[in-house]
């Protein structure tokens, strides 16, 4: 959708922004996903989404030791493995300046075992933030974003058919409001995927909606997520993982992101320790009229932990 110019007042909401390859899927927050965090109170700039999904590929996997069977544990959400990505977001053209937005997510994983039928699976995602001046009178920003832990309850003994469950959350953490909603946000969070020989095919969705805080809109946003793994030789893969959003409170112009596009990666090495290298972007087919990216382009370097 083209730019046009505008008179920003502040209102909160998102860009989205995707990307992955060199070594596994990632995960991704709403202000990761080409957000324009904060502007609350600038009319004319669409609700920023708060969701904050687990992109497969961030949650690694015990059990294989090989490249290819940690590359298929990097691909899976709820995977029974310690991992701690750092994924570097970088999102083009947002506002009417055309400026880069730059978010850093520091993303731990963590499994944890409940009984010897069921696992937890936590994550946080902790935002670093650099913004731009998107428009005129609109100041830029840089520090933390909202944070996001999300929690999946998962069965130990999964066969091909693997899912997860659970609550996710927003935390209106941000160190600048143009960096965040102002609101405290919560909602259910699933994952479904199977693995058939070279291929990790699945979905995530989550919905959150506000319920208290400081700042000026409510929050209803719905985050789906495909997700298609095509494995090769020596840790190598192929992948496509889009994060498809909607802000239900906006108007039809503003309301959805949708990218396009997708990547390579590999599990790499060094030493004893696996790392899941990763490079890809997306083109916003359908993007926030005058305030979404035009593109996105991630790299994540995450550090694997089997067991």
């Amino acid at each position: 959708m083209k730019k046009t110019s505008l008179n920003p007042t502040h209102q909160p909401t998102l860009l989205l922004a995707t990307l992955v390859a060199l070594a596994g899927a990632t995960v991704v927050t709403a202000q990761t996903a080409g957000a324009v965090p904060g502007l609350s109170d600038h009319p004319g700039y669409p609700q920023r989404l708060t969701l904050a999904p687990a992109e497969p590929g961030e949650a690694g996997g015990g059990g294989g030791e090989s490249q290819e069977a940690l590359a298929q544990a990097a691909q899976n959400p709820v995977a029974n493995m310690i991992s701690v990505p750092l994924q570097n977001n970088f999102n083009f053209g947002i506002g009417p300046n055309d400026v880069t937005q730059w978010v850093l997510n520091i993303q731990p994983v963590i499994p944890v075992k409940l009984s010897e039928d069921w696992n937890l699976i936590t994550r946080t995602i902790m935002p670093i933030i650099n913004m731009p001046s998107p428009a005129p009178g609109i100041p830029s920003a840089f520090g933390l974003g909202d944070i996001n832990p999300s929690f999946f309850f998962s069965p130990a003994k999964s066969g091909q058919f693997i899912w997860g469950a659970g609550p996710s959350f927003t935390f209106p953490t941000a160190t600048d409001s143009l960096l965040g909603n102002g609101k405290w946000c919560a909602g259910p969070a699933a994952v479904v995927l199977t693995m058939r020989g070279h291929w990790v095919i699945g979905v995530l969705a989550n919905q959150q909606w506000s319920y208290a805080g400081w700042g000026n809109n409510d929050v209803s946003a719905m985050l789906i997520q495909p997700f298609i793994n095509y494995n090769l030789p020596h840790g190598w893969y192929l992948v496509t993982a889009p994060i498809i959003t909607a802000n239900w409170n906006a108007n039809s112009a503003n309301r959805w992101t949708v990218p396009v596009g997708g990547g390579v990666g590999k599990i790499q090495r060094f030493g004893k320790l696996p790392l899941n290298i990763s490079l890809s972007a997306f083109w916003n087919a359908e993007t926030p009229q005058n305030w979404g990216a035009d593109w996105q382009m991630r790299f994540q370097v995450q550090f694997l932990f089997p067991k």
